[in-house]
């Protein structure tokens, strides 16, 4: 029996009577993989003209359902219906076919073909005579829609595109019509590489969708985005709905709470510290002014998006380590934000990736202390709370926000004095977060230093120090009381400091 629910928050795009039909409905859902229970009697329907906000830690069950729901992944137990129909047989060509797009966590784009080439491998529609035309027209108007002015020019090779810039054409292709327009799109994370302006940009256009009558699934570790847009909200734990909710009736603190974890507020600010007499242990000159960083310091790189942030922290990390024989005692350590191409080692179990940024202290003439690796695996896994029964499974078992707690404690159980991290917190949930904000701020009071860009601007403002970059080169220095949401957005847009 499929239920039919009414929702006065939302726009009705397809009616009987008072009440709407949902376009999909998993009832019941369980998915288990060996002893643990991804799904566990999950029911969720996604009615016409809403926003679903769907939160919790990672591995609460969000991807899953995401999986679900996009036809990716067969429940074990359960069913699903569509408009009313319950269906026998719902996979991804019968997801798509009634509308339902799904942008991923992990980018899904080939990298080695275009932007154009790659609408048409999503566009089925498209082929025959003269597809290349109507495949650039497609994406192109899309682009337009959701990104205003962005740039991005469709015959380009999707490999040469910034992270951002291939997050604005996966999520531009999920809106795109090519025959079978979106009803449903499912956006997993989807601001994670978006600055602040890009991030606005495609909220903007979700709310139009909506309103509308189309409908999203939106998943995000950034609260305020899904207070200020989703009409409803679904709290997930341990594979479980533990709250369903309209939006209005939550709060950022009650939303953590019902989460497990208690919101730390101003405990996560920046404390005041006097670091003018600190040796500096990083100094790179390039365009505009030059960057320093001292020992202690946590220094932050701001401004938006792929202007030059990312390539900074890659010529510090060259100028610290040799092309050809790895130094016993690594002098930086390197987070990566896109785990998938320069992170994670995805044939590897979870305990090699881990360790492998450790060997200089876990082995002996060549071999390795295989229960020293394991200790400090172990130990590493309970301090930042990696989900995982077994570290001999494969990376790729874990959610993609467990899968960058172990890039953390990769780089955070090395001696490295130096770390520089790349975004780090894309998709990692915000008890995580509150846990690696302490343990950076830890480990900066005892001596270390972090070089922290960061498409967030709260973890931008935890910083001691910040350069703000635009163009390719660093534009201002903001320090102590300096370092604001507003200075760093006017040096980004304006060039000066407010």
């Amino acid at each position: 029996m499929v239920r039919a629910a009414k929702f006065p928050w939302s726009t009705a795009a397809s009616m009987t009577g008072d009440t709407l039909t949902a376009i999909v409905e998993v009832a019941d859902a369980k998915v288990s993989f060996g002893a643990v229970k991804a799904l566990d009697g999950v029911t969720l329907a996604i009615m016409p003209g809403e926003c679903v906000g769907v939160v919790g830690h990672n591995g609460a069950g969000k991807s899953t359902i995401v999986s679900v729901i996009n036809g990716g992944l067969t429940p074990h137990q359960g069913n699903i219906s569509s408009d009313g129909e319950r269906l026998a047989r719902y996979g991804i060509g019968v997801a798509r076919a009634r509308g339902v797009r799904c942008v991923f966590q992990e980018l899904s784009l080939c990298p080695n073909l275009t932007v154009i080439e790659n609408t048409r491998i999503l566009h089925r529609d498209l082929g025959g005579f003269g597809w290349r035309k109507r495949a650039r027209k497609v994406i192109e108007r899309s682009l337009d829609l959701v990104f205003p002015g962005h740039g991005i020019e469709s015959d380009r090779s999707v490999g040469e595109l910034s992270i951002a810039e291939r997050q604005m054409v996966e999520i531009a292709m999920a809106f795109s019509d090519a025959g079978v327009a979106p009803r449903l799109v499912i956006l997993d994370e989807p601001t994670s590489s978006l600055d602040a302006g890009l991030a606005e940009q495609m909220l903007g256009y979700v709310r139009r969708f909506v309103d509308a009558g189309g409908s999203v699934i939106f998943i995000s570790h950034i609260l305020n985005e899904i207070l200020t847009t989703a009409s409803r909200i679904v709290v997930m734990k341990d594979g479980r709905i533990v709250a369903d909710r309209r939006s209005i009736d939550w709060t950022e603190h009650s939303v953590v709470e019902s989460m497990g974890s208690v919101a730390k507020g101003e405990a996560n600010r920046r404390a005041v510290r006097d670091l003018a007499g600190a040796p500096v242990v990083v100094e790179q000159i390039g365009p505009g002014l030059p960057f320093r960083a001292k020992r202690g310091e946590v220094v932050g790189l701001a401004g938006l998006a792929g202007h030059g942030q990312t390539r900074m922290l890659m010529k510090l990390h060259a100028a610290e380590t040799s092309d050809w024989l790895a130094r016993r005692e690594a002098t930086v350590a390197f987070v990566a934000g896109d785990r998938r191409l320069n992170g994670v080692f995805e044939l590897w179990s979870i305990l090699k990736n881990f360790s492998i940024g450790s060997l200089g202290d876990l082995t002996n003439r060549g071999v390795v202390d295989v229960a020293a690796e394991m200790e400090r695996a172990t130990d590493w896994k309970r301090r930042i709370d990696i989900r995982t029964q077994d570290l001999a499974n494969r990376i790729l078992s874990l959610s993609g926000g467990n899968q960058q707690k172990v890039l953390f404690a990769r780089a955070l159980s090395t001696r490295a004095p130096v770390v520089l991290m790349d975004d780090p917190m894309r998709g990692v949930d915000v008890g995580t977060k509150q846990e690696v904000y302490e343990i950076i701020r830890q480990q900066a009071a005892s001596g270390r230093t972090f070089v922290w860009y960061s498409t967030e601007m709260e973890e931008v403002c935890l910083c001691d120090r910040v350069y703000v970059f635009r163009d390719g080169a660093i534009v201002a220095e903001l320090e102590g009381d300096a370092v604001t949401e507003g200075n760093i957005l006017a040096v980004s847009f304006r060039g000066a400091a407010a």
